[in-house]
């Protein structure tokens, strides 16, 4: 047996610009962090001709089949035959978090699944490369709306500033600062649940059918993530960081009528009120976990504010995918 990890992430600004549809006409990028949040895939030989099924996968419910082809789960479906794999195989995932809450938690069971498929089958790949096979998986195979961000962190980790200029042409930077103020930093993070999950291929649809009305809105935030980049690594101060953030919610909302609604905006509107700077619903929209920026001393504050939501606590810089057991 192998097990593989592929952390999920949180991005700060830019998100929107990672789509395709847009980056290959004006260039994208964002600013985001890998976090220690994972999903874990252990991937195990078996003796089929012992069973009545050739290839055995789990992750909410169980698949028992004979073919590949009539796995329902499409990523299984489609990395499993992307890697040449059609019998002999168990597989099974879980995940620190649920799926749909805004983290990029879909493209980490990706990055993870096709992580183990390869070392299941003796080869080393490269974490860019790897971030490429699932972008193409996600988009190409499945033909998800997605963007490619979450691919990237999920494969190479860090926090850094990715540019996006062709799905096979992506550049990371490497956040360069210092291990005592990337921790202060990590202390200004407070994220909350809104208790709404949604699929993001639904929410970006819309979103994507208006990409040349919002040009101007998307350009002004791909020039965030740069701002964002001269704060942390220019040692001003976090609270120009948590406005830009309140900047950058405000652009993102106005791309389209259902990245929020009355309930998100209430959320948002507590923890302002209650002393952040600033903050972003995280991933597409319409749901998932608000961050919310503000000084640490006021975090005990913001959390009575939202009585029994679920707060969550994590570290910022983690690892990209990894086979952690072997």
């Amino acid at each position: 047996m192998l097990i593989s990890r592929a952390p999920v992430r949180i991005s700060f600004f830019g998100g929107g610009t990672d789509y395709p549809e847009y980056f290959l006409q004006h260039g994208g990028a964002v600013l985001a962090t890998a976090i220690d949040k994972y999903s874990y895939v252990t991937a195990s030989p078996f003796l089929s001709r012992l069973f009545e099924y050739s290839i055995r996968v789990s992750y909410s419910k169980v698949e028992l089949v004979k073919q590949v082809d009539e796995i329902e789960h499409r990523v299984y479906r489609e990395c499993l035959k992307f890697c040449g794999l059609e019998q002999d195989i168990e597989i099974h995932n879980v995940a620190d978090l649920p799926a749909f809450t805004g983290l990029g938690s879909s493209s980490a069971f990706t990055v993870s699944l096709l992580h183990a498929l390869h070392s299941f089958k003796s080869e080393f790949i490269k974490p860019i490369e790897l971030a490429y096979e699932a972008i193409y998986v996600e988009r190409n195979l499945v033909k998800d709306q997605v963007g490619c961000q979450d691919q990237v962190m999920a494969a190479v980790g860090g926090f850094n500033l990715v540019e996006f200029r062709t799905e096979d042409d992506i550049v990371i930077n490497r956040l360069p600062i210092s291990p005592q103020r990337l921790a202060e930093f990590e202390q200004h993070l407070f994220i909350v649940f809104t208790g709404i999950r949604r699929k993001a291929a639904d929410v970006v649809a819309k979103q994507l059918e208006k990409v040349t009305d919002n040009k101007v809105t998307l350009k002004e935030m791909r020039h965030m993530v740069d701002e964002g980049w001269d704060i942390l690594i220019g040692n001003r101060p976090f609270s120009e960081f948590g406005k830009l953030l309140h900047r950058s919610w405000l652009a993102k909302r106005s791309l389209d009528g259902k990245i929020s609604n009355s309930e998100i905006d209430k959320i948002y509107q507590m923890g302002i009120e209650a002393g952040a700077w600033g903050g972003k619903l995280l991933g597409a929209g319409a749901g998932g976990f608000m961050l919310f920026f503000a000084p640490p001393e006021l975090h005990e504050n913001i959390k009575q504010v939202f009585g029994d939501k679920q707060i969550l606590q994590l570290k910022v810089n983690a690892s990209g995918s990894q086979i952690i057991f072997s």
